[in-house]
């Protein structure tokens, strides 16, 4: 049997741990960031920034001997990140926009029921695709990655909403674990429908500038 690289088991586990009240703020961020993304992008980067400075520095932290305080190690690498980002903000974006199409391609490539040990070519292509176009066309930057991560937002707490609910517990558990297609097209289909209403919104208000 292939070896599974993708970890549902993991992704999973964070949907079903959810609470309702928790679901259901997932979704109201969600939507909030699918439609209106353009106009808190600022923020959106600044928190992505922020975790994954939070992340690096607790790893970072653990590998130096002597150093024990993960926590310590978290909240310094989430500073220093989030700060860089504010001066840093067109090329924080561009960066998100090359890992929002990674993470698409990759959706396809999962999808398509390919060897998922070369997963990371498929989500290489979307790297270099996003990244070229998010330094062409900085909209696109923006648009892109606050469609996918409120897609993703909704897309938890729908699922998370679904698990609760006895009559559907089962079948929602089975199309995640059983239809290898269901994810990426669930978190495809809002992040494509949010890119096209965010540009729509975009172009209408003249008043607004990224």
């Amino acid at each position: 049997a292939e070896e599974a690289i993708v970890p549902i088991d993991l992704f999973w586990n964070q949907i079903t741990s959810l609470s309702l009240l928790e679901a259901l703020t997932f979704i109201s961020f969600g939507v909030v960031c699918l439609f209106y993304g353009w106009r808190v992008f600022r923020v959106l980067v600044v928190i992505n920034f922020a975790l994954l400075g939070m992340i690096l520095g607790m790893a970072i932290t653990e590998k130096i001997v002597g150093l024990n305080n993960q926590f310590a190690g978290g909240v310094v690498g989430m500073v220093i990140l989030a700060v860089l980002s504010v001066p840093l903000m067109r090329w924080a974006v561009c960066l998100l926009g090359a890992v929002a199409g990674g993470i698409l391609t990759s959706g396809i490539w999962y999808a398509c029921g390919l060897t998922e040990r070369y997963i990371w070519a498929g989500g290489l292509v979307g790297v270099v695709a996003g990244g070229m176009i998010s330094f062409i066309i900085f909209k696109a930057a923006v648009i892109l990655f606050s469609s996918l991560w409120g897609s993703g937002l909704v897309v938890i707490g729908s699922l998370a909403l679904l698990y609760l609910y006895p009559k559907t517990s089962i079948k929602v558990e089975e199309l995640v674990f059983s239809l290898k297609w269901f994810l990426p097209v669930v978190l495809s289909a809002p992040t494509a429908i949010g890119f096209v209403l965010q540009h729509k919104f975009l172009k209408t208000s003249k008043d607004y500038n990224l």
